[in-house]
């Protein structure tokens, strides 16, 4: 049995996790991959609102595994938040919450160094969460980090207050910023007694051993595709391979074992902080569009730069990920436009291409756009894909032609409920 993957297509905020949540069921486990509490994953459901940034999507469904994986790393302070969500929603999770050993942990001085290397880039910043991210994966990648399993060691005091030490050093280059890390520390040690008592396996033999006896595995990804430490839009990027291949780093699996790769891209474009974003629209129809789809982060808050749909970029992350099939989200945002847009090519130093530049940061890319008529009409009711307005199907149907790939769904509202199946002969790894 192979693995699913689930992953964003864009810079993020895709609707992913309402997309896990749906399929979750039709799965035994769900496992994240990657990324850490800089995610936010919502759902809405029973007219509740989630949002998780840590815990997989699909921990509200019934007797299904969770696993974070070895590629995750881990904030005991928002875990605590998230085991606190569960326990007052009634969630019964302590038996399917799985933490892989080889995970690594966030200390609060990497929250520090990410607040402090932030402030000091004045207009240079890259945007940062300040969630620690990526401090932690430099501690990983320096092979010095503390990871989930170093917490049953009896030398573990130790080996925190040793890379503390490292931390503190390297904050001296950086001008003093307010931060009281006693009270971090503080609650970081007491919320660390919740991860203890946390059900943990090595991650890689677990998950294999569950493929070897026929379970079905949906890996979720997060943040989004152009977010990619390798092939996103550099140095704004996280910290972390968010395409399909850190499905293997971060789950402990081989690559013949990827099934079907899903992606997901809203029916527009949207980015949170800085960086290149070529079909951004900094006029009225931006701003209705943040308006329209509470464009507004899960994590920080902070209002999405918005856009129309990017053809080339979309192209270029599916090439990447080896998607087979699509799902189209918040198609409903686009409700109430006369007229919408999708960049379909770029014109930079002096050429048209449908192919990203390789210094997409500092090269002035101009983007072509084709216009489509909108359909001026609620998608509230529509439950069925052929009775879409003619012009919204018509949108869709562009995109699978450009893009080369079946759409399987198509979302009209951020409940699990408002959710259309497109091409179900197509899902055959999903029924």
């Amino acid at each position: 049995m192979a693995i699913d993957v689930i992953l964003g297509l864009q810079w993020g905020d895709e609707g992913k996790g309402k997309i896990v949540d749906f399929l979750a069921g039709q799965y035994d486990i769900v496992a994240r991959f990657q990324g850490g509490p800089n995610a936010g994953h919502t759902l809405k459901f029973d007219g509740k609102k989630f949002v998780l940034h840590t815990i997989p999507s699909g921990i509200f469904r019934p007797n299904q595994i969770n696993v974070i994986g070895n590629g995750v790393v881990i904030d005991p302070i928002t875990l605590s938040k998230e085991i606190d969500l569960l326990n007052n929603a009634g969630v019964v999770y302590q038996d399917r919450l799985l933490v892989a050993r080889k995970a690594h942990l966030i200390l609060p001085t990497h929250r520090y160094l990410d607040a402090a290397s932030e402030a000091s880039k004045g207009k240079a910043k890259i945007g940062s969460t300040l969630k620690g991210i990526g401090p932690t994966y430099m501690d990983k990648t320096g092979r010095n980090g503390l990871r989930v399993g170093d917490i049953e060691s009896p030398h573990f005091e130790k080996l925190y207050s040793a890379l503390k030490e490292k931390h503190l050093d390297l904050l001296k280059i950086y001008p003093p910023i307010d931060f009281d890390l006693d009270a971090e520390e503080k609650k970081w040690m007491e919320c660390l007694d919740i991860l203890r008592q946390m059900k943990k396996v090595d991650g890689e033999y677990y998950i294999n051993a569950q493929i070897k006896a026929g379970k079905k595995i949906l890996a979720e990804g997060a943040q989004g595709s152009m977010l990619d430490i390798d092939f996103g839009t550099y140095p704004y990027v996280t910290s972390s391979n968010t395409v399909t291949s850190g499905v293997c780093n971060g789950l402990g699996v081989s690559p013949h074992q990827i099934g079907e790769v899903i992606g997901i891209t809203k029916a527009y474009c949207t980015r949170v902080g800085s960086g290149p974003f070529p079909t951004e629209l900094d006029n009225e129809d931006g701003e209705f569009l943040r308006k329209e789809g509470a464009e507004f982060g899960a994590t920080t808050g902070r209002p999405r730069r918005c856009g129309w749909i990017d053809i080339p970029q979309l192209q270029y992350t599916i090439m990447l990920n080896g998607v087979t099939q699509l799902v189209v989200t918040k198609i409903d945002v686009l409700n109430e436009f006369s007229s919408i847009q999708a960049g379909i090519s770029y014109e930079y130093n002096g050429t048209t291409s449908n192919q990203l530049p390789y210094d997409i940061t500092h090269t002035k890319i101009t983007p072509e756009f084709q216009s489509f008529p909108g359909w001026k009409q609620s998608l509230e009711n529509i439950v069925e894909y052929d009775h879409l307005p003619a012009e919204a199907k018509y949108f869709v149907e562009f995109l699978e032609d450009k893009l080369e790939v079946p759409v399987t769904m198509v979302s009209t509202g951020p409940e699990r409920k408002k959710l259309i199946k497109k091409a179900t002969a197509v899902m055959t790894s999903l029924n």
